[in-house]
Parts: C-alpha cells; structure tokens; sequence
C-alpha cells in the first residue's frame, strides 16, 4: 500500500473512532434522561435519532451495532432512527444484531429478536404512518415481530402486523406486507417467497 493509502487508512480509522465515541456518550445521556433500557457492549456508529414517547418502553439488548454515519463502505441517507408514538409502544431488540440506517418507529410493539441483520435504509412500522391519535381506536395499528437470525436487505420496508419467521432471508427493495414463513428467500413489491433455504 503506498503512502497515500496509508494516510487514507489512517484518517479514516480516527473518524470512526470519533464517530463512535460522539454516538455512545449521546445514546448514554440519552438513554439516562429517558429511560431507555441498555445492554452492554452496544456500538453507536454516529448519532442515532432516538425518540421515547413518555411510559414508553425501549429496550435494546447486548452487542449491537447502529451506524448513523458516513464512515461505513456503503453510502446512505439517513440516520438510525428509534422511535416510540404511544404510551403503550414498544420497542424490543435482542442480542448481536446489527442496523445500518434503520428506522423503526412504534405506536404499540416491535419486537426484532437475537443475531438480526437489518441493510441500509430500512424502515420498519407497526401502523399506517399517518396521524397517530386514535390508532388504537381504528384497529389501524399491529405488532411486528422479526424473528431470530433473520437478514433484510437494503431499502426494504416492514410494515404492520409482518410476522418473519426465524432465519428467513428478505431480498434488497421489498415491501414486505404479510408474514413470511421461517427458513426461506423472500423478495419483491410485494414481498413473495422465492426458496426455501438449503
């Protein structure tokens, strides 16, 4: 490697570390003001954009990554957004799993389980998105769930009351509407599965 690429290495190396540092001590003081229940060993690549509604619950478990920040090899346009719209939401996120840009926003529950891989600029949503008063009352909100060891691709949008089975595959650009069966390939607008998995 010649010296520029050193130099390049180098510089972006420190940005990361940086980039690391700014996110945890804002998710820290974040988290202590608000309530935001924390695992360990939790990475913050950049600042997320966290939003806990009052008696609300998040709840993020161990050795997870967000990155909310440009150091990473793909480029994206947004931050890691976490947001509850409810009183009664929900938000709960098991171990070692890892967002890139991801928005998950919850008017009653979401829950993503352990080893869960989320690609650039996904969105994940448990209503309509439009008005969040009376959600309850217009039967226009329900749960997701996103099973154990699932992988969604990138730009790939989950919208309310999706079931996806443990270990299932969502491909990049889907719009997943209705449940996906555990151990398969699926993809498209809308999300259909392809395979089951060998």
């Amino acid at each position: 490697m010649d010296f520029r690429g050193v130099v390049f290495d180098q510089v972006l190396r420190l940005r990361v570390t940086i980039s690391v540092l700014r996110g945890n001590l804002y998710v820290l003081l974040y988290s202590k003001l608000n309530k935001v229940k924390l695992g360990k060993n939790i990475t913050f690549y950049g600042k997320p954009i966290l939003q806990r509604y009052p008696y609300s619950k998040m709840i993020i478990g161990n050795d997870n990554r967000f990155r909310s920040d440009l150091t990473v090899a793909l480029g994206y346009k947004y931050r890691c957004i976490l947001r509850t719209r409810t009183k009664e939401a929900k938000i709960t996120i098991g171990d070692n799993c890892g967002f890139n840009a991801t928005v998950i926003s919850a008017c009653e529950s979401i829950t993503i389980g352990n080893n869960v891989k989320i690609g650039f600029n996904s969105t994940i949503i448990d209503y309509d998105g439009h008005s969040v008063y009376n959600h309850n009352k217009s039967g226009n909100v329900k749960p997701v769930e996103i099973k154990e060891g699932v992988f969604i691709g990138m730009n790939v949008t989950i919208l309310k009351g999706v079931t996806i089975g443990k270990n299932s595959v969502i491909g990049a650009n889907s719009i997943v509407t209705k449940d996906i069966p555990p151990n398969v390939v699926a993809a498209g607008n809308p999300c259909k599965v392809l395979k089951n998995k060998g």
